[in-house]
């Protein structure tokens, strides 16, 4: 059995990690607040341009625009682009992500086609640099609060390389933020673009819509076809970012609880120790004072 004194150190050591790991915690619920604002304010948004977009959508018009296009020769290329976080701490979240992924990539190359893979976040770059697979980008400098122009940047070359026919799909790979505790990772293809109602063979198109259209369909989807994009990418950063949040949360409210369960351990070894220390002293203490007497 341990002395005390070590016993001590040992408390006053979980003790210590145990404050760490609440603040962090307490940080991170108060940062996946405003992180969950930002998820539920894009939704709404992103709603409704599909909404528009699938009632505008035809055929013939999906032929005009380059983003609606699906490749006729079959996907031969695809850019994969995967959100990890820049910070650890967080369980198993970026360990998800890197698997899906990979999983990803896997599937891709054993259907023939090519895969080039994209990077957002110092988790995934270091893995990926560590397993020695070649990236066509990187990112470090988004974090955990992306913008909208963050997301243009990431996409802009993408949606330029699609039109062009240099490349046949673009997936993203980030975490779905379902609930604090729910953070599935997810594949998402943002291109070629798949109006949902068109997605449907029709079966989800309201029964009556009405749209006075100036200046006409064409116009209207050559505007909101990059947006569309655009948005897509953007709920794919906020809402990675909020499952960090709530993935580090979780983390350090294990690590808290564990804590505290090591404490109770550590202070009832402790106890008996000491008590066992107190017995020894007294028992020489006895033994001394009879030895006096004789």
């Amino acid at each position: 059995m341990a002395k005390p004194r070590e016993l001590k150190r040992r408390i006053r050591s979980v003790q210590n990690t145990r404050k760490i790991t609440k603040t962090m915690e307490l940080v991170s619920t108060s940062k996946l607040k405003r992180a969950q604002d930002r998820v539920v304010g894009a939704r709404p948004y992103a709603q409704a341009l599909a909404e528009v977009i699938g009632d505008l959508y035809s055929p013939a018009l999906a032929e005009r625009f380059p983003l609606l296009r699906q490749p006729a020769h079959g996907v031969r290329r695809t850019a994969i682009l995967l959100i990890t976080s820049n910070r650890g701490l967080c369980g198993a979240f970026n360990a998800n992500l890197i698997r899906e992924a990979r999983r990803r990539l896997t599937e891709v190359e054993g259907q023939g086609a090519a895969a080039e893979l994209h990077l957002v976040g110092k988790k995934g770059v270091s893995y990926f640099r560590f397993a020695r697979r070649a990236t066509a980008s990187q990112r470090i400098d988004i974090g955990d609060r992306p913008t909208a122009a963050h997301a243009a940047e990431l996409v802009e070359p993408l949606m330029t390389r699609f039109s062009a026919g240099d490349l046949d799909a673009v997936d993203v790979v980030f975490a779905k933020f379902n609930s604090a505790v729910s953070t599935p990772p997810t594949t998402l293809r943002i291109l070629p673009v798949t109006p949902p109602r068109a997605a449907e063979g029709g079966e989800g198109r309201r029964k009556t819509v009405n749209y006075i259209l100036k200046p006409s369909a064409e116009a209207i989807l050559e505007s909101l076809l990059p947006l569309y994009v655009r948005n897509q990418m953007y709920r794919a950063l906020v809402e990675t970012a909020a499952a960090e949040h709530g993935a580090r949360r979780t983390a350090m409210k294990n690590a808290t609880d564990a804590g505290g369960d090591m404490l109770d351990l550590l202070q009832r070894t402790y106890n008996r120790a000491r008590q066992g220390q107190i017995t020894q002293e007294l028992a020489e203490i006895v033994g001394g004072a009879e030895a006096l007497k004789g």
